[in-house]
């Protein structure tokens, strides 16, 4: 007979047996603060991580930018002197020299311009594979934005993103004639367009809270470096073939670097993969010297009060949550957002890319320029790291913006010659200075906007906005003169106004579902 007393076991009444061992409660966290409270927010493990991922922005900037030098108009000199043969140094263009009469100063392999007669009447044709390439990106970013936010992940988007990028940027170097060439860039600009997403996200995800701003607002500066760098490789590049085939390279080493990538364990949460996003909360942890309990349980915000099951607490794989743009629209605060959010990526880009070009196409030296244009940009991103954590992402975006906005009506007003012409130069300066900051702060605002489970389909949708300003801002560039700045002036203003509409997400935290972030919108 087995007597039972309270708080203690008997056999046959005289024998104890001690209780069973109660196990550890478990504690269920989110990412965010496991992060704060275990992990570490941003130690030597984020500091590799983010680095090493961030060099795929600079890859980006390349591939995007490259086409300044490929398809740039070189110098010319009349053959013999020109004398008798109808060629003048004076002529404003080869278009008014008599065929024949000139040659071009470093042979016709020295850009595509050269080599396919892109000048007079087919001039057009650089502009439009400049747009192509954007229309490419367009369609990149919300074809990766998707795959990253689903089977592929963030890290297994960017291998095939930097693999078709190398083989894309070598096939370009190789194309016979100008129709080849188009098609090249558009599909160089269909991966190209999808690295932005991934690598932002990527990188700043397994970041705390309070690290986040910063950290996500520096990726900037090695999108500029990258501008930076080509300007020396292009530099030394002996023709527009070579260049393309230097400019992939880097592409092809990112690839060597991406086995020293971890995957978002944020990702792997949503998937339903708890034991894998365990593990790289637990390798953050002791990589930053810290001690993550057995006991403490990785979960979406949304389970942190609710029960599981003994087989979720034990950390077994869970039904994955997915997400896409159709659960964006569905949700009235989440397609409110995402409406918003498109637009003013629209304007920005119309505004920065169209007073860039204006900028690049001054008579100067064009690898000076472009390299000075480059680290021109990165006193904005320093002022916007600064000020945004103080004045919050809501009030530095709309003011970012109408500062670019006003000085493009102001340069719209005045002049074009004389000392009216350096004060709009002026103007023009100080608008993009705006909007660079603005794209900067645009990045870490979107990214907090959406939750893990469409982050990625969010922002590329975003991209796809972003890249459609970047095709429609050469076509406002030929408008020219005060047009031109009234255009860019309205953009900026625009897209101000439509920011007074976007939730403040200072000190929020990172939502992973629709559900969480709607009940945290109404809170």
């Amino acid at each position: 007979m087995v007597d039972i007393l309270p708080n203690s076991f008997s056999v046959h009444g005289d024998q104890e047996l001690e209780p069973p061992a109660e196990s550890p409660e478990i504690e269920k966290l989110g990412v965010d603060d496991m992060l704060q409270k275990y992990c570490g927010e941003f130690g030597s493990w984020q500091l590799r991580h983010f680095l090493l991922t961030c060099l795929a922005w600079a890859l980006e900037s390349i591939h995007t930018t490259v086409m300044i030098f490929a398809d740039r108009q070189p110098g010319w000199r009349c053959l013999d002197g020109g004398s008798g043969r109808g060629c003048s140094l004076d002529a404003h263009s080869v278009c008014d020299l008599r065929p024949g009469s000139w040659e071009w100063i470093h042979g016709k392999g020295s850009s595509t311009v050269a080599e396919w007669g892109l000048v007079c009447g087919e001039r057009y044709k650089v502009g439009l594979v400049q747009s192509l390439f954007f229309v490419g990106c367009m369609i990149g970013a919300g074809v990766f934005g998707h795959l990253s936010d689903s089977k592929l992940g963030r890290r297994g988007s960017l291998a095939v993103i930097c693999l078709l990028n190398a083989v894309f940027g070598n096939l370009t170097a190789l194309s016979p004639h100008y129709w080849t060439y188009v098609l090249f860039r558009i599909l160089t600009g269909f991966s190209t367009g999808g690295v932005g997403v991934c690598a932002f996200v990527l990188a700043t995800e397994p970041i705390g809270p309070n690290k986040r701003t910063v950290a996500g607002m520096s990726t900037f500066y090695f999108y500029s470096a990258g501008i930076a760098i080509l300007s020396g490789i292009a530099y030394i590049s002996p023709s527009w073939r070579a260049l393309y085939i230097a400019s992939s390279v880097p592409s092809i080493l990112f690839i060597l670097i991406l086995p020293f990538i971890n995957e978002s364990p944020r990702w792997y949460l949503v998937r339903g993969k708890t034991k894998q996003a365990m593990k790289i909360m637990q390798q953050i942890a002791k990589s930053n010297r810290k001690h993550l309990p057995g006991s403490v349980l990785l979960v979406l915000d949304e389970e942190v009060d609710v029960n599981m099951t003994p087989n979720e607490a034990e950390g077994e794989p869970r039904k994955p949550i997915t997400g896409s743009v159709i659960d964006i629209l569905r949700s009235p605060v989440a397609r409110f957002r995402l409406f918003l959010t498109m637009t003013i990526y629209f304007t920005v880009t119309v505004v920065y890319y169209g007073l860039t070009l204006n900028v690049v196409n001054l008579k100067t030296n064009l690898y000076l320029n472009v390299f000075l244009n480059a680290i021109s940009e990165m006193p904005a991103f320093i002022l916007t790291i600064v000020l945004l954590d103080k004045f919050g992402r809501k009030r530095l975006a709309i003011g970012t913006q109408f500062f670019s906005g006003l000085f493009c009506i102001i340069g719209s007003l005045l002049k074009s010659h004389g000392e009216w012409k350096v004060v709009r130069m002026v103007c023009g300066i100080l608008g993009v200075f705006g909007m660079a900051g603005t794209y900067n702060l645009l990045l870490i605002y979107s990214l907090e906007l959406f939750p893990t489970v469409v982050r990625n389909a969010a922002l590329g949708c975003a991209a796809q906005a972003l890249h459609m300003g970047a095709i429609v801002a050469p076509f406002v560039v030929v408008l020219g003169g005060r047009v031109a700045f009234a255009v860019f002036g309205a953009c900026g203003i625009l897209g101000g106004a439509l920011a007074v509409y976007l939730p403040e997400t200072l000190n929020r935290p990172l939502f992973d579902t629709l559900a969480a972030m709607e009940r945290g919108e109404s809170v």
